[in-house]
């Protein structure tokens, strides 16, 4: 089996009709395209969002400036097409799925046919208090997004993205990328929606000791120890990037809470982020050093975080950009001349 390395995909783009290495950093994008899809011409279409929603039990210690019941708000929004992550989705042609993982609210009354509600519970534990959810449970949610990456591959989607809404996420967010990425506290835990400073100084207190908590676990039961500080809809995220990436799927990261998720995917599956590009670097400042830890470097850094997928969609042009000079440039030698530029 032939197996392209970036020397390959680079070789590749060299001896296109072209001055070599002219246009920049979209070529590295090329790159690690061929690379992800082992082929000098990858595909981008067609491509799917898939959202995984859930609500967490830590939000009653004031760690959002949100309450949990606009998860579900938020839901509804999305299953009527109107949200951000709808708008952009449908810009870029991108196929979207809504999976409600454990939210606090009943599942919708008369759902798209994309929306889901397939849920582990009814939002996880206070993980402030205790462990967030049973090793039982995240298994659960894993595959949830396992069944998801599946089916996309399945019916033929080319790239895969998982997006996220759950109030209070970048909590647990903060707690994996301190256990999984060695960030401190102080790294680890932002802002999330917009807190003010005695509700981040009360987040990252919690994130710190919940962290601490499952820290001894991680060596020896590293299942047991995400489960205790993640998200339904992380360990759905999970999930659907182990999967992804078993299958040779091209998956497009998103932002902090996508890569908390990737994070643990990678903990537990590890190879899964050579599947992975990394579409932005989000304001969260825990995020560069998730990315780091996984060895990705994003494509662009425009103080987004919203979730939902949304700096993945914002990057999709960029990874067709890259889809097309790989596939659609002829060769110097095709053209008769052996130089240009």
């Amino acid at each position: 089996m032939i197996v392209i390395q970036a020397d390959d995909a680079q070789a590749h783009l060299d001896a296109l009709a072209k001055p070599q290495r002219s246009m920049g950093r979209l070529e590295l994008l090329a790159v690690r395209l061929a690379t992800v899809q082992q082929r000098l011409d990858p595909i981008t279409r067609p491509r799917r969002l898939v959202l995984f929603a859930g609500d967490h039990g830590v939000v009653a210690q004031g760690v959002s400036a949100w309450p949990s019941e606009v998860t579900g708000l938020m839901v509804a929004t999305m299953a009527s097409g109107r949200a951000t992550s709808s708008a952009l989705a449908a810009a870029h042609g991108c196929d979207v799925r809504l999976i409600d993982t454990g939210t606090i609210g009943t599942p919708l009354a008369d759902p798209p046919p994309f929306y889901h509600h397939v849920a582990v519970a009814a939002g996880t534990s206070d993980l402030s208090t205790g462990p967030a959810m049973t090793a039982a449970e995240f298994d659960a949610g894993w595959e949830i997004g396992a069944g998801e990456a599946r089916r996309a591959v399945e019916q033929g989607f080319a790239v895969l993205i998982a997006g996220e809404m759950g109030i209070g996420n970048t909590t647990p967010a903060a707690c994996l990328t301190m256990l999984l990425a060695g960030a401190s506290a102080d790294e680890a835990v932002g802002r999330g929606a917009g807190v003010d400073d005695v509700t981040l100084a009360r987040k990252r207190a919690i994130v710190a000791q919940a962290a601490a908590r499952a820290q001894p676990l991680i060596a020896t039961r590293p299942r047991e120890a995400i489960a205790a500080v993640a998200g339904f809809e992380i360990a759905a995220m999970a999930g659907f990037f182990a999967e992804g990436a078993r299958l040779k799927s091209t998956l497009l990261l998103d932002g902090y809470v996508a890569t908390a998720a990737a994070l643990a995917a990678e903990r537990l599956v590890p190879g899964t982020a050579g599947q992975m590009i990394a579409a932005h670097c989000s304001a969260e400042p825990g995020h560069v050093h998730a990315l780091a830890r996984l060895g990705l470097d994003p494509l662009l850094d425009w103080g987004m975080r919203l979730g939902e997928g949304t700096g993945a969609l914002v990057a999709l042009p960029m990874l067709d950009s890259a889809a097309a000079l790989l596939r659609g440039v002829a060769k110097l030698t095709d053209i008769g001349t052996a130089s240009a530029g």
